[in-house]
C-alpha cells in the first residue's frame, strides 16, 4: 500500500503511469528508496480522483504556474494506493536502489533541458527578427537601428554556442561519458534562455508586455528551465564545481 504525497509531478493527471520514488525498506537516507510504477486511468483537466476497487485513492490537481501552461504539474495524494510487487522497478534487485535510478534518469533530464532551451530560444530569435522587420520607428525600419541589429547579434551568438555545446555533450554521451558536461549545458544554455527571450521581448517593446504575442509567453516560459532538473545552483555546486575540482586533483 502507497501513502504519501508527491509534488511537480507533470503530466500526472492525462498519463496512465506514474513513476513514484518512495521509501520500502528501513534503511534510512537515500538508501531505502524504490521506484514504484503505479497505473491510473488517464483523466483530462486539472484535477482528479480515482478510487480502487480495494479501497485506495489517488488524488491530484495541477499547480497553477506563471508559465508552462501547456505542461501542467501536479500535486498527488496516495493514500493506501495498492500497488502490486511487480510494479517495482528493477523488481526484487530494485529494491533500495530507487535513488541510483533516479540519479542516472537526471542525465537524460539535464540535456534534453538544455535542448528545450535552445529550441526556446531560437523561436524568439526568429520573433524578434521578424517584428523588427515590421516596425517602423521614427520613419525607420525597427531593424535598421544598429541598437536592434546588435542586440539580435548577441542572441544569436548565445543560441548557437548553447546548440554547439549542447551537441557535442549528447555525442559525448552516446559515447558513455560527460555526465557532468550535461549539467555545465543545461546551466549554461538555462540562463542564456532567460537573458535572449527577455531581449526578444525588449525589442517588441510594449507589444511584448502583451500576452497576445508569443514573446511574453517565450519569457514566462524560459523562467523555470534553470529550475527543472536541477537548479542552477545546485548544479554549479554540487556537479559542475565539484567535478572540475577533482579532475584538477587528479591530475595533480
Amino acid at each position: 500500500m502507497l501513502t504519501g504525497a508527491k509534488t511537480w509531478c507533470t503530466f500526472a493527471g492525462k498519463a496512465g503511469l506514474l513513476m513514484v520514488v518512495t521509501r520500502t525498506g528501513g534503511a534510512e537516507g537515500y538508501k531505502g528508496l524504490s521506484i514504484l510504477l503505479v497505473e491510473k486511468p488517464s483523466f483530462d483537466g486539472h484535477a482528479f480522483d480515482f478510487h480502487q476497487p480495494t479501497g485506495g485513492r489517488l488524488s491530484g490537481r495541477a499547480i497553477p504556474t506563471i508559465g508552462y501552461r501547456g505542461m501542467h504539474s501536479f500535486d498527488l495524494a496516495f493514500e493506501d494506493l495498492f500497488v502490486p510487487d511487480a510494479n517495482v522497478l528493477g523488481e526484487t534487485r530494485g529494491l533500495g536502489n530507487g535513488f541510483y535510478y533516479t540519479m542516472a534518469g537526471m542525465t537524460g533530464g539535464r540535456i534534453q533541458t538544455a535542448g528545450r532551451a535552445c529550441g526556446l530560444m531560437a523561436a524568439a530569435i526568429k520573433a524578434a527578427i521578424r517584428y523588427s522587420e515590421d516596425r517602423h520607428v521614427f520613419g525607420n525600419q525597427l531593424g535598421a537601428f544598429q541598437l536592434t541589429q546588435a542586440k539580435i547579434a548577441m542572441m544569436a551568438a548565445r543560441y548557437v554556442a548553447c546548440r554547439q555545446l549542447a551537441y557535442r555533450v549528447g555525442t559525448m554521451l552516446d559515447a558513455g561519458e560527460g555526465q557532468m558536461e550535461a549539467s555545465l549545458a543545461k546551466l549554461y544554455a538555462c540562463r542564456s534562455a532567460e537573458l535572449v527571450t527577455r531581449e526578444a521581448l525588449q525589442i517588441h517593446g510594449g507589444m511584448g508586455y502583451a500576452e497576445e504575442t508569443s514573446v511574453s509567453r517565450y519569457f514566462v516560459d524560459a523562467r523555470v528551465l534553470s529550475i527543472f532538473e536541477g537548479a542552477e545552483e545546485t548544479l554549479a555546486l554540487k556537479v559542475v564545481a565539484r567535478e572540475l575540482l577533482q579532475r584538477a586533483l587528479d591530475l595533480g
